[in-house]
């Protein structure tokens, strides 16, 4: 079913594309445009003309060939991308959308309904939600009431299930829009009563890969963040690897040894399990190849779910000077992999800090509350 909906996804977008660009396609164009063969496309635009995606503006005549347009100008989807990392009973969703608006929208309402989620924050245009598998009534319809939100999630097999309730705009995306957004296997849709829509997305139970990156940069030039940035883009094109984002956390800023404010730079993935194998050896030969610095170190976990020893090691690293031989320490004993030199103890503390807004992770005086 995924397949399917990529392919749809894909063929549509070059044909509203050529639609905006001249008012119209024909097959030829879309099989050069999308690579595919001549019949591949012709079947089609047969399914999306009966599908009512597309209309035929003029029959062919002697060697014109027929001309077709998308019957609508507005864009497949506001959704970018949806996809949902796994740890235990605990579920990460991303909602990646092509306006800041909707995504400002999104994060107020489904942190008024709450339901699965526990916790609702945005980035920009992506909207971050942890929740449980779970499900929780929530009411839904016009103010004060939320119009959307996430009343159950659930695991079956490798896809996750979010069930999501809502009403207006909300239901127009989850029933027009969201099938179109990458990662997304399929949505089901019902009419509930009174103008609410009950519906079900599937998307991969995937896993959160986070990386910390330090001590990559000398005094005379380089930093640590952009080669953490170039980390993120390498690591992205491989096969089953969705990107996620990238933070910066300032630890003990009057360390001797550091080179300027004594920043680390921590990096989320989302990988297909079969992925993750690869993507360690992956990082380490990249930092070791582009850090100017032989003290470089990374630190890698499998998870989101904070751990209090972890979180206990980011909150030293502020505050007093820990030793190498510490750091391997709490990495063996909380499951995360380190591999370099000295690096290793800010990369570590970028992972054992994630999580936390940035007002904290960016004032190194500023207190990290311990996990109880």
């Amino acid at each position: 079913m995924s397949r399917v909906i990529e392919k749809r996804r894909d063929i549509l977008a070059v044909m509203r594309s050529s639609t905006l660009e001249k008012g119209h396609f024909t097959v030829q164009e879309i099989a050069v445009g999308s690579a595919l063969p001549r019949s591949t496309v012709q079947d089609w635009v047969n399914r999306l003309l009966d599908e009512g995606c597309i209309v035929q503006k003029e029959e062919r005549r002697g060697r014109h060939p027929a001309t077709y347009a998308v019957a609508s100008a507005l864009p497949a989807s506001a959704c970018r991308r949806i996809f949902t990392t796994v740890d235990g009973d605990r579920v990460e969703c991303y909602h990646e959308c092509l306006s800041s608006g909707c995504a400002a929208f999104c994060e107020y309402h489904h942190g008024l309904a709450g339901g699965a989620l526990v916790h609702v924050q945005r980035d920009g245009t992506l909207l971050r939600e942890c929740g449980t598998l779970t499900e929780r009534e929530v009411e839904i319809g016009l103010p004060p009431r939320p119009a959307v939100g996430v009343v159950g999630i659930r695991r079956e097999g490798d896809e996750i299930v979010q069930k999501i309730r809502c009403t207006g705009g909300p239901a127009y995306s989850l029933t027009d829009q969201m099938a179109e957004a990458e990662g997304v296997c399929s949505v089901e849709t019902r009419k509930v009563s009174g103008g609410i829509v009950e519906g079900e997305v599937r998307t991969r139970a995937l896993v959160m890969v986070g990386i910390g990156v330090d001590d990559t940069d000398t005094a005379e030039g380089g930093a640590t963040f952009a080669l953490a940035l170039a980390l993120l883009q390498h690591l992205s094109t491989l096969d089953g690897v969705i990107p996620i984002g990238h933070s910066v956390a300032m630890l003990k800023p009057d360390l001797p040894e550091r080179t300027a404010g004594n920043s680390c730079s921590y990096i989320e993935l989302a990988a297909d399990p079969a992925a993750c194998p690869g993507i360690a050896e992956r990082a380490r030969r990249f930092v070791a190849a582009e850090a100017l610095s032989p003290e470089w170190g990374i630190a890698l976990r499998h998870g989101f779910c904070p751990l209090p020893g972890l979180r206990a090691f980011g909150a030293r690293a502020r505050t007093e000077v820990v030793t190498v031989e510490e750091a391997r320490e709490v990495a063996a004993r909380n499951g995360v992999q380190v591999c370099g030199g000295r690096g290793v103890i800010g990369a570590l503390a970028a992972v054992a800090l994630r999580g936390l807004p940035n007002r904290v992770l960016l004032d190194p005086f500023a207190p990290v509350n311990p996990i109880p």
